[in-house]
């Protein structure tokens, strides 16, 4: 019995981001923080100063695919555990305690996506980060076209 190499699709490429995302929260559990939260701190850490809060609303939105409603309630969150504050009169930036839970947990999972890539070639790994930029561009322009 052989077994083929499957085309990339959206199954492919979903079991691929459930899988790496699944031990992403596990690292994030250990910390208190769910993957919103995660990319909502991330997007404030590599930020040259403090955000104007409706841009990280836009911002998380953006990444996640979800209503701005829940960016909302994600910075609030955020806001509550202390890992980032409000900058009057309507910006938001990441605490020092903020940096420290995204420095610790992106070494975690550097260190694990260090072991998942062993080994794959870098000229695959450019290859498959240009089909997935191309299909994510694709995937953004049919729902720019269907929000319409």
């Amino acid at each position: 019995m052989t077994t083929t190499t499957p085309l990339v699709d959206s199954r492919v490429i979903g079991l691929a981001h459930y899988a790496a995302r699944a031990v992403l929260e596990r690292v994030l559990a250990r910390h208190g923080v769910t993957f919103q939260q995660s990319v909502t701190l991330r997007l404030a850490s590599v930020a040259d100063g403090p955000l104007e809060r409706e841009r990280l609303t836009d911002d998380v939105v953006a990444s996640l695919k979800i209503a701005a409603a829940e960016a909302h309630d994600t910075i609030e969150e955020l806001i509550a555990a202390r890992l980032l504050a409000p900058e009057p009169p309507s910006h938001v930036r990441i605490t020092d305690t903020g940096r420290e839970l995204y420095e610790t947990s992106s070494a975690e999972t550097g260190a694990i996506a260090a072991r998942i890539y062993a080994g794959i070639p870098t000229e695959d790994r450019a290859v498959a980060g240009r089909v997935l930029t191309l299909v994510t561009e694709r995937a953004n322009a049919e729902l720019a076209t269907s929000e319409r």
